[in-house]
């Protein structure tokens, strides 16, 4: 269905680029948006299929709808175009300055692709605002970003369980599947239970089918962590002392078998699960994170919008 949907939008593209030529351009320039090519040397290769781009090109930015005239939003986007960088709250316990890397999440909330400092993205804002019995002033303030996270983690069956003090049992391991190689991210062993790796093909399949740079790295979405025993994890918590933060749970989502870390890329000199700002700004920048943000509920996935490499399968209960 992904496919399909691609190649509806790339059709529609080709009339709305020969709309614009025939506007815009010189008749000299004109034959350049014409569909009519010249037939192919004898001697010429056969052409190659190319599939079609999930997002839609950049000529879309010439048909932005975004509204720039509502008044009555003025302010609020002005204040959302200087918290989306400058904003200092603590949503997930670590300081953090501007909600931009929250910014893919934020847009699939409000079904918007209008920029942070449009009127447009205010209006958004402030009718996602009103469903949630927040005051509509269009204003994304620190209070507004925690009702989007307690949105977010509600999508979490495991961490609904913790928020009620139950700290589930680790997976039984006689039933859980390792990745293959070629799944796998590094040289660790990666074992899930079997109906979250068998949706993880799927979504993997759907994911290389919309996005054909992935070719590529054959690496992207490669798995480098899944199930982890809570044995295990109780050691290392105990050995580096560093399961009271954001970065690591001492009851963690991995001992169930469902949740998996993928890579989506990550910045130079950094490492796929670094969660510096600075990489994760990186990270949800990448086509291949904004095709999970906008498609992975899907296939039952659901994202921990601190870690965009750490997704939750919830086809099964944790």
């Amino acid at each position: 269905m992904l496919g399909v949907a691609s190649e509806v939008m790339n059709i529609r593209l080709k009339g709305i680029t020969k709309r614009i030529c025939a506007a815009v351009l010189t008749a000299a320039t004109l034959a350049a948006c014409s569909t009519t090519r010249p037939p192919a040397p004898v001697a010429a290769p056969p052409p190659v299929a190319v599939r079609p781009p999930a997002t839609p090109p950049p000529l879309l930015s010439f048909l932005d709808p975004c509204r720039h005239d509502a008044p009555a939003y003025a302010s609020a986007a002005l204040f959302n175009a200087s918290a989306e960088t400058g904003l200092t709250f603590a949503p997930f316990g670590r300081p953090e300055t501007g909600w931009a890397l929250y910014e893919p999440q934020i847009d699939e909330a409000l079904a918007t692709h209008c920029r942070a400092a449009t009127e447009g993205f205010a209006e958004a804002v402030a009718r996602w605002q009103t469903e949630h019995a927040l005051p509509p002033d269009g204003a994304l303030t620190a209070e507004t970003f925690q009702t989007f996270k307690g949105v977010w983690q509600e999508r979490r069956p495991f961490v609904m369980l913790h928020v009620a003090g139950v700290c589930p049992a680790g997976a039984d391991e006689t039933t859980l599947v390792a990745l293959t190689p070629e799944e796998t991210f590094g040289p660790k062993v990666v074992m899930l239970r079997p109906g979250a790796l068998a949706a993880l093909r799927t979504l993997k399949a759907a994911a290389a089918a919309d996005n054909p740079e992935m070719d590529d790295d054959p690496q992207i979405l490669a798995a480098f962590s899944g199930y982890r025993s809570p044995v295990s994890d109780a050691a290392r918590c105990k050995y580096e002392k560093n399961c009271q933060g954001s970065v690591r749970a001492e009851c963690s989502a991995h001992r169930t078998g469902l949740a998996v870390d993928l890579n989506v890329g990550y910045a130079p000199g950094f490492k796929a699960d670094d969660s510096s700002n600075e990489n994760r700004l990186y990270q949800t920048r990448t086509p291949v994170y904004r095709w999970l943000v906008r498609n992975a509920a899907h296939f039952g996935f659901v994202n921990y919008v601190f870690e965009p490499w750490h997704w939750e399968w919830t086809g099964e209960a944790p």
